[in-house]
């Protein structure tokens, strides 16, 4: 039996939770997510808890049962809390910037690089070498920071570019002359 899968996932007190068949409705303060979801798991809503079940134990059931408790858990923690990841910019030069909506980007390149956030996801820069994505969709936050990261992923020889905050970057010796 799966161990994540298993586990219930307490509704907070704001959050409410509609089941149609096998698409989920999550509302919030924070906003609202929806889903559809494999129709061999069963969802069931008690009060303030969801219970994710399994027909079978063969390994496709196995696999969804835990991904879909996890994609349910984080879209009520999502309208709840949110998610953020937060990049940090190291290099001469490198700085961001916000203009209006867009998220400005000098990394070394001849022309700037332009980021537009999507609707439900907010970037701030609270520092010119700091960006900050925010949303309620983990799934999303986390692609948009990849995208950014993806600009001018960290080099191993001189620890440049942008890489998430607290991430660390294995650096490489460079050559030595003879």
């Amino acid at each position: 039996m799966s161990r994540v899968g298993k586990k219930p996932i307490e509704i907070p007190s704001g959050v409410t939770v509609t089941l149609d068949g096998n698409h989920v409705t999550v509302k919030g303060p924070k906003g609202e997510l929806t889903r559809s979801f494999n129709p061999d798991i069963t969802i069931n809503i008690e009060e303030n808890v969801i219970n994710i079940t399994r027909p079978t134990d063969n390994k496709e059931h196995r696999a969804l049962h835990g991904t879909t408790r996890a994609l349910l858990a984080n879209m009520v923690e999502g309208v709840s809390k949110g998610f953020e990841k937060s990049l940090e910019l190291i290099g001469v030069g490198y700085r961001a910037q916000k203009q209006g909506s867009k998220l400005v980007l000098n990394v070394g390149y001849s022309h700037p690089v332009e980021f537009e956030a999507e609707e439900g996801l907010e970037i701030e820069v609270p520092s010119n070498t700091k960006v900050i994505v925010k949303g309620t969709s983990k799934e999303r936050v986390g692609a948009l920071a990849a995208n950014i990261r993806g600009v001018r992923p960290p080099e191993p020889y001189k620890g440049k570019g942008i890489r998430y905050e607290g991430e660390y970057v294995r650096r490489k010796e460079g050559k030595t002359g003879k």
